[in-house]
């Protein structure tokens, strides 16, 4: 259907190109033992060509002791033993490349697991303590930590050792923070970058990327504090146009976690000679509401613009409630942890109308476009058992916040198989049912979520490097042109009129029997 997805050898893929996010763990299990794996992946590889990616994001596939999903690594170097050797990511980078897609790999630089050979010499006295934040505790027997800072999963950023001195850890405590005025973690992390870019990887996705600098004064937290005492602090901004003298060595790319309400300051990682992009995530905590969609796009598109950097959209990634459900909950005001609540239902069969119709919406904008694995076969959210969630945010919350178990369920790839064709039994539970969302029945029927996704990234070559116009639309309906093509997307509660057009390229569900464009129903047209 439409035109072939054009050769992915261009110097600037990264501008438009679509992205899977894999998250090794529950990918594919190719030794049986539960647990995903790069084998896993390399025989999957077909699919994900079939689906026609640019290139695959892995989350972190380092040593690990697992405490925060492989976001703790002990070690950039190897790779962990549940998902196999070094050896195996080379072939794995080799392979996936002869098939025209791109790897991108994980690094997580706020932080170490305290299990790195560096946290383990700082315990025992050793110079390494200064590549840390550590800091005697205030109180008459320094029985309080150092200042008042609150940890990203709950509870204070400190925890104190046995010779009374306290540590800082803005997540888990597992996950001791770096230093990053010492001279020696910036040499480090270049030095890593250069192993993963001498081993054929095009790209790096930095975790937390507005986290790592830190006031050295450590001061308390203060409502407004300007400039912020750890995030988006001016320090950041020579630490990454060093990493970019590193990636341009090798033709290498960057993504940024960076998570800011200020577009100005956004925009500043991108300029040209920083990050080459960042994901956007107002796109991702919208609701389903056509103004708020449209001034999210509106406003991603003019912060980018004056750095020259493309946008990226996402609707999911490993730490959200996956689209199908958060779009398919009543009264949906907007993204929110909270809203992954036990209980709080969802109606998946208007989810998934939504979520169908927001795959085609953020596929038809200019910029690159992320796709978390298992959207593409509109996995819901899963309920994890109590016994069973893995995730410290929970844990942390005081069982609040179920965590983020509940979208990091092993995929389903065979209908017919056991564990749904994963793999053996799943390190987290699948769900009663899913294997109906399984990737080798949904391979078979025309109407399924999997080929709406790779019809869609066919198609979306269409698109070419057109810029994004407005049409006239009325209230809920969200309508642009890029170059020859329309995209209506109707998010009101009646069919509407399509414009004029000479044939429907694609469509997230049935037109209307006067062919109009139905409720949650989005369309791409030729002019």
């Amino acid at each position: 259907m439409g035109q072939p997805t054009p050769a992915r050898s261009t110097a600037d893929w990264w501008r438009s190109g679509v992205i899977y996010q894999v998250y090794v763990r529950s990918f594919a299990d190719g030794d049986g033992d539960g647990t995903g794996d790069l084998a896993g992946v390399r025989a999957r590889l077909p699919y994900l060509a079939g689906l026609g990616v640019d290139a695959l994001w892995f989350t972190p596939w380092y040593l690990s002791p697992m405490k925060d999903g492989g976001y703790d690594v002990a070690d950039y170097r190897v790779i962990d033993p549940a998902f196999g050797t070094l050896a195996e990511a080379e072939k794995l980078i080799a392979e996936a490349r002869e098939l025209g897609i791109r790897t991108i790999v994980d690094i997580v630089p706020n932080h170490v697991s305290d299990r790195h050979p560096w946290f383990r010499a700082a315990l025992a006295g050793g110079p390494e303590r200064d590549l840390f934040h550590f800091r005697p505790g205030r109180g008459e027997h320094g029985e309080l930590p150092p200042n008042d800072w609150t940890s990203e999963f709950g509870g204070p950023a400190w925890t104190r050792l046995p010779d009374g001195d306290w540590y800082l850890h803005l997540f888990a405590p597992e996950q001791p923070d770096l230093n990053w005025a010492h001279p020696a973690v910036r040499q480090e992390h270049e030095d890593i970058l250069r192993f993963w870019f001498e081993r054929g990887v095009a790209g790096v996705r930095i975790d937390s990327a507005a986290l790592l600098a830190k006031d050295p004064g450590l001061p308390d937290f203060t409502e407004g504090r300007d400039p912020h005492p750890y995030v988006d602090r001016d320090e950041l901004h020579d630490i990454y146009r060093s990493w970019r003298a590193v990636a341009d060595e090798y033709g290498g790319i960057f993504v940024g976690e960076v998570w800011l309400p200020d577009t100005e300051r956004f925009a500043r990682y991108l300029r040209p000679d920083e990050l080459h992009t960042a994901f956007n995530f107002s796109f991702m905590t919208c609701p389903w509401d056509a103004d708020r969609l449209r001034a999210s796009i509106d406003t991603t598109l003019a912060e980018h613009a004056p750095v020259g950097a493309p946008a990226t959209w996402v609707l999911c990634n490993h730490d959200v409630t996956r689209t199908v459900t958060r779009y398919g909950r009543a009264g949906d005001t907007g993204f929110d942890f909270a809203s992954k609540s036990f209980g709080v239902p969802s109606d998946l069969a208007l989810g998934t109308r939504r979520a169908r119709a927001a795959a085609l919406l953020s596929l038809a904008l200019p910029g690159a476009v992320y796709v978390y694995q298992g959207e593409e076969l509109g996995l819901p959210e899963a309920d994890i058992p109590l016994d069973r969630i893995e995730d410290p945010m929970h844990a942390r919350s005081g069982g609040v916040d179920p965590g983020r178990d509940g979208c990091r369920v092993p995929l389903p790839w065979v209908a017919d198989a056991v564990h749904a064709g994963f793999g053996g039994e799943p390190w987290l539970p699948q769900p009663a049912g899913w294997s109906a969302y399984a990737a080798d029945r949904q391979a078979a029927d025309p109407g399924s979520m999997l080929v709406l996704y790779r019809e869609a990234i066919q198609v979306r070559a269409v698109l070419g490097n057109g810029a994004l116009d407005w049409l006239p639309a009325g209230d809920g309906v969200l309508a642009f042109s890029r170059g020859d093509v329309i995209v209506v997307v109707n998010l009101s509660d009646a069919a509407v009129d399509l414009p004029a057009h000479t044939r429907v390229l694609l469509r997230s569900g049935s037109l209307d029997p006067d062919g109009r464009l139905p409720s949650d129903t989005a369309v791409w047209l030729r002019r």
